[in-house]
């Protein structure tokens, strides 16, 4: 019978805490929210690259934040910001509030990426339980991975009877606002090392900052740790920039498809996403529980990660061939797969860094990996717009894909001891 760590009150609230993270009803419809509230592509594609380019911007200095004063603190002034960006996007349809409104969403994402994972790390390294890093972590991505599933049906449910995509905004502050007060139950011990004492004023304020910091620069000097962050930085970057044009894939078919002709345009859209994603959630989290098993199933930890790597950028590609084929339906069941192996390799390369990492700086080394995501999404996703236009959406994704392979070499990891 197989080893398992305890599922205790913690286990608990991790795993809640990814479900209703996830609980982003805006996610299936963004694109489309925007086209309702009259944006045109060119402006959509502005704001991801505001957003991108933003949290490029916050990454370094707010994991540095959650290092130094408390991870707790980081997660609670994250929430604070996307609850506040998704009622100006709610309340203000105008693209110049939008801009303002991405740039708060992104000081959100940059307090939170990395914080949490590192908070994880922490309680694993507190409770000696650290060799269950890759189970421990997939089985709390499979809840993040539930609350996606369970997401897209209220969303779609929100769409279908509101007629409008503006609704997903204002319904996602409720499970951020639980997210919010669930964060001030932690212990506090998973804020990590911080600075004891408060009263040394300014100069302790900058010595511990200098000295994370430092701890921060040095982590890009193993060349394990660097190949270890661009492989987990060009994958994931990967993903980030194509999984969005599952929308347009699917809203076609489902104008395609010749059912539910008596509803509304709209109306027929939001079933078949809301289903669609529901069914994907519901694999991608099943595939994260099994990460664990299916990388213990390689030689090592590095091959399974280098395999998982290949094996995603070809399913790009046969996905980008299929579609532009018109053969959706085959098309969207191999992106669905893609979307599969995001969630199993995840946890993998999250085991693999903790290996490397000091865990004084796992929150800044884990965000200096989001950071470096963040500068391949804001590259890929222009090149990926201007070949969708020239040459189609699956031709386009075979131009991504076949990127992604020339420049493996960069990113191939090998065990440690090498």
């Amino acid at each position: 019978m197989k080893e398992s760590f305890p599922r205790d009150l913690q286990y608990y609230k991790f795993s809640l805490y990814g479900f209703l993270k996830n609980l982003k009803f805006f996610d299936p419809f963004i694109i489309l929210f925007f086209r309702e509230m009259g944006l045109s592509f060119l402006e959509i594609g502005t704001l991801f690259s505001i957003r991108e380019i933003a949290t490029n911007v916050f990454e370094i200095p707010t994991g540095i934040i959650a290092d130094s004063f408390g991870r707790r603190m980081s997660m609670v002034f994250s929430f604070i910001s996307y609850i506040i960006s998704f009622l100006m996007f709610f309340f203000f349809p105008n693209f110049i509030i939008y801009i303002f409104a991405m740039i708060i969403f992104a000081s959100g994402e940059a307090f939170r990426t990395g914080t949490h994972k590192a908070m994880i790390l922490e309680y694993l390294k507190i409770n000696n339980l650290t060799k269950y890093k890759v189970d421990y972590y997939g089985h709390t991505r499979g809840w993040s991975q539930f609350g996606s599933a369970i997401s897209s049906l209220i969303a779609a449910a929100l769409v279908f009877y509101s007629g409008s995509y503006k609704i997903i905004f204002l319904a996602s502050i409720v499970p951020y606002v639980a997210d919010l007060i669930l964060m001030l139950t932690y212990p506090k011990e998973l804020d990590g090392e911080i600075m004891k004492e408060r009263e040394g004023g300014k100069k302790k304020f900058i010595h511990q900052i200098a000295a994370t910091f430092k701890d921060f620069i040095f982590i890009f000097k193993s060349k394990y740790i660097l190949k270890a962050l661009l492989n987990s930085a060009f994958y994931d970057g990967a993903f980030k920039t194509v999984k969005d044009y599952l929308q347009p894939i699917l809203k076609q078919y489902a104008i395609m498809i010749p059912i539910f002709l008596y509803m509304e345009k709209e109306k027929r859209i939001s079933i078949v996403i809301g289903f669609v994603y529901f069914i994907l959630f519901l694999l991608t989290s099943f595939s994260s529980r099994n990460s664990d098993r299916i990388s213990k199933r390689m030689r090592s930890l590095p091959t399974a990660i280098n395999v998982a790597y290949l094996v995603g950028m070809g399913l790009i590609a046969i996905t980008g061939f299929l579609i532009h084929l018109n053969l959706y339906i085959p098309g969207i069941i191999i992106f669905v797969v893609f979307y599969m192996l995001e969630n199993i390799k995840r946890p993998m390369n999250l085991g693999y860094l903790s290996d490397l990492i000091s865990s004084r700086v796992m929150a800044s080394g884990l965000s200096g990996e989001s950071q470096l995501k963040t500068v391949v999404v804001a590259i890929l996703s222009p090149i990926m717009g201007f070949f969708a236009d020239k040459i189609g959406v699956g031709g386009a994704l075979m131009v991504i894909a076949g990127i992604l392979l020339i420049i493996f070499p960069l990113a191939s990891v090998k065990r440690i001891e090498e």
